[in-house]
């Protein structure tokens, strides 16, 4: 049987944390609080239903630094 959409956006919610080191089989939601779950899932939901709206990148230190180079 396939997943539903809030199934997958809950496996995507995981793996989010997981790489942002805010959940993962050691550490139980560690610095994820109400507010960054609820925005994180509810922006998974968007994403697998295919309504989220790309949002700017944020630059990395090293696009900045090369940014602030060529001044």
């Amino acid at each position: 049987m396939a997943d539903t959409p809030e199934e997958v956006a809950y496996k995507l919610l995981l793996a989010i944390s997981d790489a942002e080191h805010k959940h993962s089989e050691q550490v139980q939601w560690s610095g994820a609080d109400r507010q960054w779950i609820l925005d994180t899932y509810a922006e998974c939901l968007e994403t697998v239903r295919g309504q989220r709206t790309p949002r700017a990148r944020p630059q990395t230190r090293d696009e900045r630094d090369d940014y602030a180079e060529d001044d």
